[in-house]
């Protein structure tokens, strides 16, 4: 069936009996092309399904769809005509491993950080209303990146969007919510019919024009409405936001995912869809440890065992964990602190033999550093390990929380450099530039392991 796929829109006309053969080829692409050339796996995996709905329900590239990260687009790459590209998937030259425009313009955005999708697509909607037209808008943000206090900033000025953008929460932490099933669906198809929000809306102004009781009764009426939706909708923080929330529903149900996509497209609001879905579905060593096979580099395919692993060079990672372990077996005053990537910059080991001392604040890299300040101030000694290109979502708070301050606080820049196979978005390269501007900050790079 994949052969049928030549460009965007084409899954339309594959016969809705072939969904499930269709995702399990798509899931056998993955496996083979990425076991080739390295990449993300699990996650894309985890969305094959939802990418198929997402694009059941669009016209691309008319239609738009914000990947948060964008790593797990590998599935709308394959649907958008992109399947000869593989080969040179994440290779000098090849196809990126993440959303480019210059690739496809039904990429509707160049993404590599976390949690800037529901800006970017608050802002794609803004101007579709204000040039008239009536093109769907969709963003796509896993719950990690919900982590990312930027999410909340979008989410909160969403609320006060007035036409239609579909926020797609991808939560792939390996479990089904007990909501999951026929009340969760029945609600949400409810909650969506424009019968039943004319009918509320009808229902409160005859309400209100009633003398001496009208507001009151009105209020009373809202109030039992909430207690029964805070016992029966498990979204109700992003309704109390002002967002309709639909869900959680089975993100490898197609069906129920097109339903939902489907009516949260006729709201004159933005709409929460939560799906839930397991990370590396249908391949069983990225199951078992989909950790592991979110970023891998060629493996075999029959039992996933890694190819030219490199465990056994020393790298600058592992050298850093190993001065942490001494430093802090040491000094008790010395704590460490990650944003949701322990395992990539050598502080896996610290959270195990000091999980008191070892804090990771998710997708958060703002908080981390203010954090740090604060654990500083109380008299503890901060080492705040990110990545170079992830240090520079937070500029602001190492310059006016941290540096001008004095606060002693040390900052282990991992995968500084050039880093080829993820491009541009994660280049370590603006490091020494932005950090050299700083007061009161000593800037070093070791040449070997022993400095």
């Amino acid at each position: 069936m994949l052969e049928q796929i030549k460009e965007a829109n084409d899954i339309k006309l594959i016969d809705p009996s072939e969904y499930r053969e269709l995702a399990r080829e798509i899931r056998r692409f993955l496996v083979r092309k990425v076991s080739r050339t390295g990449g993300h796996l699990a996650s894309n995996l985890g969305v094959v399904e939802l990418t198929m709905a997402m694009h059941l329900c669009c016209d691309l590239p008319e239609d738009k769809i914000v990947w948060d990260v964008g790593h797990q687009c590998y599935t709308h790459k394959i649907l958008t005509g992109r399947q000869d590209a593989f080969d040179s998937l994440r290779q000098y030259g090849g196809m990126s491993g993440f959303p480019k425009r210059g690739e496809s313009e039904c990429d509707a955005m160049d993404t590599g950080h976390s949690s800037t999708s529901i800006s970017a697509a608050l802002g794609l909607a803004k101007a579709r209303d204000l040039q008239g037209r009536h093109n769907k808008i969709f963003a796509v943000i896993g719950d990690g990146a919900l982590s990312g206090g930027m999410a909340y900033e979008a989410l909160n000025n969403a609320a006060r969007l007035r036409s239609n953008m579909i926020i797609v929460l991808n939560d792939n932490q390996m479990s089904i919510s007990k909501n999951v099933g026929g009340m969760s669906n029945y609600l949400g198809k409810i909650r969506t019919d424009t019968n039943y929000t004319e009918l509320k809306q009808d229902v409160e102004n005859a309400l209100e024009k009633l003398p001496h009781f009208g507001n009151r009764l009105t209020e009373r009426i809202r109030g039992v409405k909430d207690l029964i939706k805070r016992i029966f909708i498990p979204g109700m923080l992003f309704e109390d936001m002002g967002i309709t929330y639909i869900g959680p529903i089975d993100g490898h149900d197609i069906g129920q995912m097109v339903t939902a996509f489907n009516s949260a497209s006729k709201l004159n609001a933005a709409v929460i869809v939560h799906v839930v879905t397991q990370k590396g579905k249908g391949y069983p060593p990225a199951q078992k440890d989909p950790s592991s096979f979110h970023g891998v580099g060629p493996f075999r395919v029959s039992d996933g065992t890694l190819l030219h692993s490199k465990k056994d060079v020393p790298t600058y990672t592992k050298v850093f964990q190993n001065v942490m372990l001494k430093t802090m077996e040491d000094r008790e005053d010395v704590v460490a602190i990650s944003a949701a990537m322990p395992t990539g910059t050598g502080l896996s080991a610290v959270a195990e033999q000091y999980p008191d001392r070892f804090f990771d604040v998710g997708i958060a890299e703002e908080h981390a550093v203010t954090f740090a300040a604060g654990l500083a101030l109380g008299g503890s000694r901060p080492v705040v390990a990110l990545y170079s290109t992830f240090l520079q979502r937070a500029y602001d708070q190492i310059l006016h929380d941290v540096c001008i301050g004095s606060l002693p606080v040390v900052f282990a820049v991992d995968r500084a450099g050039l880093v080829g196979s993820d491009g541009e978005t994660h280049q370590g390269i603006f490091d020494i530039a932005f950090l050299s501007q700083m007061p009161n900050l000593t800037v070093m790079a070791p040449k070997n392991s022993q400095d």
